[in-house]
């Protein structure tokens, strides 16, 4: 019989991918792959370890399958990722559970690590972060008709509260060619909606080509058969060209969404994080993205309680959110990390305190999520059907203005049956905070 692998994937969608390559190069060599656990003989762990709760999902995901190992019911743990090189010095001793402990670098020879492992040997090896693979072929662990297109690996920013630098090593594009094989090959499988990712998707090609090439590869992607949606994540505001604009503006495939982390508000505090802008210049970009996309959804990404943070400074950030009024918003207590500059900063907010100014930003999100639904109600949408809901009764998807796994849904009724993936009109009948509810027109 076949050897059985599961993989636990842990983190962001970036981290996924790497795990997809994985699984690809398993089943090659012949392994059965499962779903659960459980059911496995060796399980793999793509660990996360950006910030602190992070961490701790991958200590505790790691503990339980150490007990699963104790049992007799898991012959083999390797545990590789974010977490693992971040700490590569404490890795090996800290989980003794782990038979093996690689980093990132040795992904793409998962099954050399997996082969010391089933002759009984403890494996401990970390090869350069730089030899992360670019591309490869992967296995789509998704919903299939969605995908994540990862088009750059590592940051160069180097903001002070983030790790990533020092965890995945500086910003290499993915050659063009490369990216459109890629973006091929998942048309050719069946996928119509392409989630293009990367630390910061709006420096693709600096490094390559001198200067970005996001806009020249969107249209690019654009060009393929089978490919009906492209949505582009984690664009940094200081990179926001005309040209990206106008790419979004015309071309009919590039779903009018733009998602775009400012952090915070005052010009201190991203001066502090090493991140560009102040209040007015940030206001000034999100009404220019408006007029030049009419009818785009903005989603950002925030931070409360950032080293130095003053109630004055807060309060700025949450008029700063009312005056915007983001589309799609989430908003994270600061967590202090080790090896990063903000570690070392003055004036620590407490931990209490910063997570209690996220909940208020959070709160208010909310009142403006659900003002911006009601002025949906009796709008037609086109959403893709992503299940049918037994408890409610329902189908639910998502419209082009919600990302996959981080933002709401569309609950709705249809005459007829529908199968995942299709695209389907939708009449929207009522709203809740975050999703909507309609019913099939087309």
């Amino acid at each position: 019989m076949p050897i059985k692998v599961g993989m636990v994937s842990l983190g962001c969608s970036k981290n996924l991918v790497d795990s997809e390559r994985m699984l690809a190069k398993l089943r090659k060599k012949g392994y059965q792959l499962v779903t659960e656990p459980g059911l496995a003989d060796v399980a793999v762990v793509n660990t996360c370890g950006f910030i602190q709760s992070a961490k701790e999902e991958a200590i505790e995901t790691i503990i339980e399958l150490g007990k699963l190992k104790n049992d007799g019911t898991l012959k083999k743990i390797i545990i590789t990722g974010c977490l693992t090189e971040r700490y590569r010095e404490e890795a090996a001793e800290l989980f003794p559970e782990a038979d093996a402990v690689v980093g990132i670098g040795n992904n793409k020879d998962i099954v050399d690590v997996l082969d010391h492992v089933l002759a009984n040997e403890r494996y401990v090896n970390f090869a350069p972060k730089l030899d992360a693979e670019l591309t490869g072929d992967r296995i789509i662990s998704t919903l299939p008709f969605f995908a994540y297109l990862k088009i750059a690996e590592g940051c160069s920013n180097c903001c002070t509260y983030c790790a990533i630098p020092m965890i995945r090593g500086k910003f290499r594009s993915v050659p063009m060619e490369d990216v459109l094989k890629e973006a091929q090959w998942l048309a050719d499988n069946g996928v119509t909606e392409v989630v293009v990712i990367a630390q910061d998707s709006t420096r693709y090609g600096e490094d390559i080509y001198g200067e970005s090439k996001l806009p020249e590869l969107l249209k690019k992607i654009a060009e393929i058969d089978g490919i009906r949606w492209i949505r582009v994540l984690y664009c940094y505001p200081e990179r926001i060209t005309d040209e990206l604009l106008d790419t979004i503006a015309n071309e009919e495939k590039i779903v009018k969404y733009l998602d775009i982390p400012i952090q915070h508000c005052d010009g201190d505090i991203l001066s502090r994080m090493n991140r560009w802008g102040d209040e007015k210049q940030l206001e000034a970009l999100f009404a220019k993205i408006r007029e030049r996309v009419p009818g785009i959804t903005l989603r950002t990404t925030l931070i409360t309680g950032f080293p130095g943070e003053t109630e004055e400074q807060f309060n700025r950030l949450a008029e700063f959110v009312q005056r915007v009024r983001f589309d799609k918003l989430g908003c994270f207590a600061y967590s202090r990390e080790e090896g990063t500059k903000a570690y070392d900063f003055e004036n620590q907010i407490d931990e209490e305190t910063a997570a209690h100014r996220a909940d208020i930003i959070m709160e208010q999100q909310m009142l403006i999520s659900a003002q911006n639904n009601e002025k949906l109600l009796g709008r037609e949408l086109t959403a893709v059907v992503e299940g049918f809901d037994r408890f409610g009764e329902c189908y639910f998807g998502r419209t082009e203005y919600d990302a996959p796994d981080i933002d709401g849904k569309v609950f709705f009724s249809s005459d007829k049956p529908l199968n995942m993936g299709d695209f389907v009109t939708i009449k929207i009948t009522d709203t809740l905070d975050y999703d909507l509810i309609g019913e099939v027109i087309l």
